[in-house]
């Protein structure tokens, strides 16, 4: 079984001590050393242990800070980890983040034989690869200039393409689509299925699930440091999904709460001034409440109230709203955009013949759009008010809180529509 094995990782902890003044100078440093300078300690890494099988595609996914790069630093034999142990079966080649191993004042050619030295090849071997490695970078027209006037697409175009002509048994790949054109991703996609084909063992950080999905045998799931979920990449990447939606629709009611506090602070202060106004005026009649949209909210088919959903759920629309007794009849009006603008869908029901005087008394309106088609995105509401006449707007809201709607699956476009190949 141990033969079998390229990665072991038992029990690996790694901690930053992250000071709290930053010394830039040395009369900073001079001032500062009879001082004690706090820092706070950030557990990158928590006792996380795994193991890879040689010829496996292996995936760590994670959101940022969640500890993945720290780790592949940790298999390259960047960092040493404060506790646990690393073993190694097979020579590797990391391909960590941009400009790692460059030397930014030598040109492409001499950073190929600096990168490819550093990762054991000899002059003679770099030698005999040297125009294939130039040939897949395609920056042959470019390849004696300095790498400090290289894009960053081009630097990774030379990074990777030196890391898989290293012919190493592990190869460590850090976000290598992140960066560099649509053909260039291309051709790394290519690269990985000859890797699987010679049974090469890769291990792949990336944000993109769907290269997750498509290429990772086993993944593994990081959040802060702790290794939550290691199997199918599937089952991993639908739980990454399922945490992301819990983390945003926490941020985004947290956004909200603060939207909420300077709404109310603001309001006080309307309230004051119209106060202040009719004293002033020696008015004592109160204003007349109008027709106003006070609040729109989401909620799911249980009526718990969230800002993020899946494609396919049901999502509960509310829109608050005040009324004066003046109004026998109100038409109410309600569309989605996605954040970028997009019209997506919109309703009223003066179009479809509901009487609204239920919703007047209760003070408020709901729309259930069932099986929501829209896909991954940001969306809004506007939503609108009316009179018995069309013509006769009373409020308008152009702009609700955002919801974010998460796709599971891997197509791409707006939205989703059933089908079936034959």
């Amino acid at each position: 079984m141990e033969k079998d094995i390229a990665i072991k990782v038992e029990n690996v902890s790694k901690t930053f001590r992250i000071p709290h003044e930053k010394i830039t100078s040395l009369q900073s440093a001079f001032v500062n050393a009879f001082h004690k300078n706090g820092y706070e300690e950030f557990k990158a890494l928590d006792n996380v242990s795994f193991e890879v099988k040689k010829g496996e595609f292996f995936g760590i996914i994670g959101r940022n800070g969640s500890g993945k790069s720290t780790l592949l630093k940790i298999l390259a034999g960047i960092y040493i980890p404060d506790q646990g142990n690393v073993k190694i079966s097979g020579l590797i080649s990391p391909f960590l983040e941009l400009g790692i191993g460059f030397n930014l004042e030598l040109s492409g050619r001499d950073n190929i034989y600096l990168n490819a030295t550093v990762l054991g090849l000899t002059k003679k071997e770099v030698d005999q690869k040297f125009d294939d490695i130039v040939e897949f970078s395609e920056l042959r027209r470019f390849i004696d200039q300095k790498v400090k006037n290289y894009s960053s697409g081009m630097q990774v175009r030379l990074a990777f393409s030196v890391a898989i002509h290293a012919n190493r048994d592990i190869l460590l790949m850090d976000e290598v689509l992140a960066v560099g054109d649509t053909n260039f991703q291309s051709k790394c996609l290519e690269e990985f299925n000859k890797y699987k084909e010679q049974g090469k063992t890769v291990i792949l950080v990336s944000h993109d699930i769907s290269t997750i999905q498509r290429y990772c045998d086993r993944t593994m799931l990081l959040k802060d440091g702790i290794a939550k979920v290691i199997g199918d990449s599937e089952m991993v990447a639908n739980e990454y999904i399922n945490q992301n939606m819990e983390d945003e629709n926490r941020r985004i009611f947290e956004e909200q709460k603060k939207v909420e506090e300077q709404k109310k602070v603001i309001e006080e202060s309307e309230i004051k001034v119209r106060e202040q106004i009719k004293l002033e005026k020696n008015e004592c009649n109160s204003y007349s409440e109008t027709e106003k949209i006070t609040d729109v909210k989401f909620f799911d088919e249980s009526e718990k109230e969230i800002n993020t959903f899946q494609t396919g759920e049901n999502i509960i629309v509310r829109v608050y709203f005040t009324t004066s007794a003046k109004e026998k009849l109100l038409n109410f009006g309600i569309a989605i955009f996605s954040v970028e603008n997009h019209y997506i869908l919109g309703i009223n029901t003066f179009i479809d013949f509901i009487d609204t005087r239920s919703y007047m008394k209760q003070g408020y309106f709901e729309v259930k759009y069932k099986n929501i088609p829209l896909r991954s995105n940001s969306y809004y509401i506007q939503a609108g008010i009316w009179g018995e006449k069309v013509e006769r707007q009373l409020d308008y809201l152009s702009r609700s809180n955002l919801f974010k709607i998460f796709s599971k699956d891997r197509n791409q476009g707006i939205v989703d529509i059933a089908y079936e190949w034959k």
